[in-house]
């Protein structure tokens, strides 16, 4: 069986040979044995030991709480469970950064639009791409709304057809109509729209909402700071918007 000296324990697991020597002291790693000159040796299970201390260090426990989690009589389940603890933590960082790497791709693409490159141009950028996901969702709400209404439309023609139910189509008309206002409503409480002149986040009247011309990103507005009327690029609204 393999024997480890300080230094070999050390670098083996990625820490200073004073702090194996420190976690002797507490009593948390003793070496197996001692050589004939005084010199501290390792065994495998030691090494072992030693590597799920610096696990368990990294996870922020404190020494005391390792001494007295490997002094169990089962302490391996609750290290089981720590590592699935940890294992998600992991994955769900992972998830985080490949949602930053794709923010940070689609402002790249984004800048590629741009003649000049300003940070209010940047700032434009970026507030498109973070309400990307809340644009989706809105949308997607939307078209949610309108599949039921869409249904009850089609049966209501079909019937009238059939069977003369013709008040049932007045029944759908009715609820269309409540329908479509609830979703204008919803609309424009969920968007917000950024002046490409001025830079400037803004709510337009509801009246400029509901008679501009307008694209699947972009309305024609008047700029409430600025003054401006053009297309501006839509975006979901936030805490805070003017």
């Amino acid at each position: 069986m393999s024997k480890y000296t300080t230094g070999e324990l050390a670098r083996l697991c990625g820490v200073t040979v004073r702090t194996v020597q420190y976690y002797d002291t507490r009593g948390i790693l003793t070496p197996s044995e001692l050589s004939e000159g005084g010199r501290r040796l390792y065994s495998e299970d030691d090494l072992r030991r030693m590597r799920i201390i610096c696990f368990l260090r990294s996870l922020g426990l404190p020494l005391d709480s390792i001494a007295q989690l490997l002094s169990e009589e089962d302490p391996g389940s609750v290290i089981s469970l720590l590592l699935d603890r940890q294992g998600s933590a992991l994955r769900e960082e992972i998830s985080e950064r490949q949602q930053q790497l794709k923010q940070l791709e689609e402002l790249r693409e984004g800048l590629k639009s741009v003649e000049r490159v300003s940070v209010e141009s940047i700032g434009d950028i970026a507030n498109t791409v973070s309400g990307k996901n809340k644009l989706r969702k809105m949308r997607r709400n939307l078209l949610l709304t309108g599949v039921p209404v869409s249904v009850f439309q089609w049966t209501a023609i079909v019937l009238w057809i059939v069977k003369g139910w013709w008040w049932l189509f007045v029944i759908w008309a009715v609820v269309a109509a409540g329908t479509v206002a609830f979703a204008v409503r919803y609309y424009y409480r969920s968007a917000a729209y950024i002046c490409p002149q001025c830079h400037e986040v803004f709510v337009p009247g509801k009246k400029d909402f509901l008679f501009s011309a307008h694209t699947p990103d972009t309305r024609k507005l008047t700029c409430t700071r600025c003054g401006r009327r053009g297309f501006c690029v839509e975006v979901a609204r936030g805490e805070g918007t003017v």
